[in-house]
């Protein structure tokens, strides 16, 4: 029996597992003793990624839809061509960003590097991912206060904090194995900023119920509260940091006096809070979705690194303001796609950069893409406007997780082209799609993976590919290939090649990789960056910022802050609910593409959307345990939910788990200014009993 050590792709822990192979089958899979993320111990969805070998497919080879609407199948060479001729014919007679693809932080780094290359580089057009939809906000808000999209922390940290902090944070269901870093400290406080009382509050010591939308308003007053008292560290402040003087004049604004109307929360609370953090020695604060995903949520994370700068805690063991990433990939999505910055990060227009990234490539600087990507919001804006006529995504199915989605139902039939590229054939964004290329589960694949932590990892092939089959890679290249691209691939060739390239371009860099080969991966503890050529590993956890240099030109951390600005959804007297939106459980997954496959999590999850509601909000509804209701939202739409009666929710709120359909039917089109990030979060609706559902909209009823 043989037994192939890699990575989980499910969420951002990248735990590591020991898949136990035997006559081409995985007969067995356990969690990797000693590897530092998990130790032994991993999520239902870890365990359950055996299940992939036994992935439905009608084929392994790609399907052309014909004019009769039915789909053809093909020879992978003919996929490519017909992928290929599509869009070159498409920018000759739109123009280059007429066509544009979506990727996922699913993917393994290589594959992010190929698709940008051939996307960015080569057809000079648009690639953004869907950690548009989650990490944004905070690789904005790092760039701005840190100087670079770098999280300092150690999952080691949350074993050595006195006072753990969780802001718009669930890990109890969305990272069950960064809670049990927690379960193991013995002698730490937790405390949950929330306005729902979620899993992870009611595990919690201290529960603070902001209202939704109140945590950047909150954040100021506690700022101004922890001034007034003293509870400040000054000699870091002055070594470390810039712009504290203005923020503390802007603090001022921010009284206690305006605390409940402003925060739901009262004085007495935030004087409480303000009161732990200080009597905290070793004080860390993690902050996720319910931050990120907001109208003004760079803003709100920097509320929190400001707490962290201004008392000290960061660069410390058991310290630091830290955003918990989602998708098991999107570090490695945010610094080495060619979407948001060039390869390994730097601006497009640096001249030093482009530089020193054409010379790792090996190709003239005009090569390189020229700017930033179109965000995603702007790719669906520019489809449904009649821009861009070309889609192209991959391993992600944005006809469910999309904010607002029936704007991306009705987007899709707008396009000449639309390539869907996943292991599912089922998922609902390849109802309408033009051209399907079937590709291989991670058990497959070989490639490399960055968590939370900023720990490279590697994913190795469990399992042979049958005939026909390929990998996400193979089909990047092939149509690479068919382009005509030439000897613009060499060097590509394979994941292992195109993980020297990435090497390359980060010399010197913050996230430098240079130290670490291919072999130093496989069977290891994973390395964290950066690790540049001659570095020695001597520890298998380590953070930045103890020395108090950020990345900044000055090397100090920025104090970043800006007055709230008016909710662009506000709560009405015809809209009077909010629809808050989250992980429903530690099995479910996102869109549920893979994980409804595990017979496990489907017999525990419910089949239907469903949320839940306040029993106070029910009564006075006449709404009754798993009673429908319509959910009419102020963005135009409506969809059908059971209800489920629970105390987690407040009176006027409403929770609905993102992995069902209707969830994001509701969600609105609004950003962040800075990160371009959706606000799937605090929607206004009204609710009205019906008969029953529909899976896609209650309108049809």
């Amino acid at each position: 029996m043989k037994k192939v050590q890699s990575t989980c792709n499910y969420c951002a822990l990248d735990c590591n597992m020991d898949f136990y192979v035997e006559d081409g089958r995985i007969v067995k899979v356990l969690p990797t003793k000693g590897y530092p993320v998990n130790d032994g111990f991993c999520c239902i969805k870890g365990l359950s990624l055996d299940r992939q070998q036994t992935v439905v497919k009608t084929s392994p080879l790609p399907r052309i839809r014909q004019a009769d609407g039915s789909m053809k199948e093909v020879s992978w060479n003919e996929g490519f061509s017909h992928v290929a001729d599509k869009l070159k014919e498409l920018q000759e007679k739109y123009g280059k960003e007429s066509v544009a693809g979506i990727s996922t932080g699913q993917l393994t780094m290589e594959e992010f590097a190929l698709f940008g290359h051939v996307m960015r580089n080569y057809l000079k057009t648009n690639v953004d991912g869907n950690t548009r939809l989650c990490m944004a906000t905070a690789v904005v808000a790092h760039k701005q206060s840190y100087g670079f999209d770098a999280p300092g922390y150690t999952l080691k940290d949350l074993e050595l904090s006195d006072t753990i902090v969780f802001v718009g944070a669930n890990p109890v269901v969305a990272h069950p194995i960064l809670w049990k870093r927690v379960r193991q400290n013995p002698d730490k406080k937790v405390i949950v900023i929330d306005p729902r009382k979620s899993e992870t509050a009611m595990n919690a010591d201290y529960w603070y119920p902001v209202k939704c939308r109140g945590d950047l308003r909150m954040f100021y007053i506690l700022a101004g509260v922890l001034i007034d008292k003293g509870y400040v560290c000054e000699e870091y402040i002055e070594a470390h940091t810039e712009g504290y003087e203005e923020f503390k004049g802007f603090v001022k604004d921010y009284t206690l006096d305006r605390a409940e109307e402003m925060t739901g929360l009262s004085k007495e609370q935030i004087l409480e809070l303000a009161e732990l953090i200080h009597s905290g020695k070793r004080v860390s604060f993690w902050w996720t979705m319910g931050v990120n995903q907001g109208y003004e949520a760079v803003r709100t994370a920097q509320s929190i690194i400001n707490i962290a700068l201004m008392t000290g805690n960061i660069g410390r063991p058991g310290t630091g303001a830290n955003s918990i990433t989602g998708q098991c990939n999107a570090m490695g999505s945010r610094a080495y796609s060619n979407t948001a910055v060039l390869y390994a990060g730097g601006d497009f227009t640096n001249p030093a950069r482009r530089a020193r990234v054409a010379e790792a490539l090996g190709v003239d600087e005009s090569v390189l893409a020229e700017k930033p990507t179109a965000t995603y919001n702007q790719i669906i804006e520019g489809i449904n406007e009649g821009r861009i006529k070309g889609l192209w995504i991959l391993c992600t199915n944005p006809r469910h997780s999309w904010t607002n989605n029936e704007t991306f139902a009705s987007a899709v039939k707008k396009l000449e082209l639309f390539v869907v590229q996943d292991i599912y054939d089922t998922i609902e964004s390849a109802e309408e799609c033009t051209v399907f290329f079937p590709v291989v589960p991670g058990i497959k694949k070989e490639g490399t993976y960055i968590n939370l932590e900023r720990r490279l990892s590697a994913m190795r092939p469990c399992l042979e590919k049958k005939e026909n089959e390929i990998t996400d890679y193979e089909a990047i290249l092939g149509v690479g290939k068919a382009l005509g691209m030439g000897s613009l691939l060499n060097g590509w060739e394979t994941p292992r090649d195109c993980f020297e390239l990435m090497k390359k371009c980060s010399k010197g860099m913050p996230c430098d990789i240079t130290g670490i080969t291919w072999e130093m991966l496989e069977d290891s503890h994973g390395i964290q960056w950066p690790f540049r050529e001659g570095d020695a590993l001597q520890e298998d956890e380590r953070r930045l910022y103890g020395d108090g240099c950020f990345f900044t030109p000055s090397k100090k951390a920025q104090f970043k802050f800006e007055a709230p600005k008016e909710n662009p959804l506000p709560v009405t007297e015809e809209f009077p609910y909010i629809l808050n939106t989250g992980r429903g459980s530690v099995g479910q997954w996102h869109t549920q593409s893979r994980t409804s496959e595990v017979q496990f999590i489907g017999d525990v999850s419910a089949k239907e959307a469903y949320l839940y509601m306040n029993p106070d909000t029910a009564a006075a509804s006449h709404i009754e345990e798993n009673n429908w209701i319509k959910v009419h939202s102020a963005n135009g739409q409506q969809a059908a939910f059971r209800v489920r009666i629970s105390e987690q929710v407040r009176p006027g709120e409403l929770y609905a788990p993102i992995h069902y359909i209707e969830c994001n039917r509701l969600t609105p089109s609004i950003y962040d200014p800075y990160s371009k990030e959706p606000s799937y979060k605090a929607t206004p609706v009204w609710f009205e009993k019906t008969e029953g559902g529909n899976a896609y909209a209650a309108d049809k009823n």
